[in-house]
């Protein structure tokens, strides 16, 4: 029987987790998942994931896709991934697509979130970076919105990663007072290595008055990693949404 391509939506609290890929000597959420999926299909089970997170973060939605003969109840089968998964990996979706989507080729815009908090909270300890510091909002979103006028983010790569450019189109980056947290949120067509975490460092030296929301300009212009913030911790740090063009989903899906 030819097999299909089905997209899974998922979340997850990275804090047990190596990150989302398949590491030889470490946990990560890839390998619980497609065991999961293998041991209920009764087949091995891979899947591609839509993005790449780093040990620690969280994700609110992450997509994947693997390919699979026709399942007849998509809805059991979410029912019985999330009683064998542990209780940090939940699957919200299991769709057939089209046979040429990609989960990550095909993705055209994806959201990170960063939360920090100003006042110690023990139930915030795995969830949001503390910062004592007082901090100016104002200026670090002056700061923030500059990130929209450049393209080459080379500044805030991860050192010695294999891409082949360092642009991302950043649509949307800004910061806002959510209950007892500050969320950072940017939007893009694609993220480096640690870029979000080392944006955000970067934003808070601007909110501690340590240096000017127009040195960005500098920083960015610089392609130096030396020359922007230190990266913030993972624990702060969430995939909030991934998007994608409607023409992937079939039709036809059950």
């Amino acid at each position: 029987m030819i097999p299909l391509r089905y997209f899974i939506q998922f979340s997850y609290f990275g804090k047990a987790y190596h990150g989302w890929q398949n590491q030889p000597n470490a946990i990560t959420v890839q390998e619980v998942l497609e065991k999961a999926l293998s041991t209920l299909l009764r087949e091995k089970v891979e899947v591609v994931g839509a993005g790449r997170t780093d040990a620690g973060v969280h994700a609110r939605q992450m997509f994947g896709h693997f390919d699979f003969e026709p399942i007849s109840d998509t809805d059991d089968l979410i029912y019985r991934l999330n009683a064998f998964l542990p209780d940090d990996i939940a699957v919200q979706g299991v769709h057939q697509v089209v046979d040429e989507a990609h989960a990550r080729f095909d993705a055209v815009e994806r959201t990170y979130e960063y939360w920090l908090v100003q006042e110690k909270d023990p139930f915030l300890f795995d969830h949001a970076h503390f910062v004592k510091h007082p901090l100016d909002m104002g200026a670090m979103n002056e700061a923030a919105k500059i990130l929209l006028e450049h393209t080459d983010f080379e500044c805030f790569s991860k050192s010695n990663t294999d891409v082949k450019t360092y642009n991302c189109d950043v649509r949307e980056a800004h910061w806002k007072i959510d209950d007892d947290k500050w969320v950072f949120a940017i939007t893009a067509d694609r993220f480096l290595r640690n870029m979000v975490r080392a944006v955000v460092g970067t934003l808070l030296d601007v909110g501690m008055g340590k240096m000017p929301a127009e040195d960005i300009h500098q920083i960015i212009a610089s392609k130096d990693r030396g020359e922007a913030g230190v990266s913030v911790p993972a624990k702060g740090l969430y995939l909030t949404k991934v998007l994608y063009p409607k023409e992937i989903f079939d039709e036809q899906k059950g």
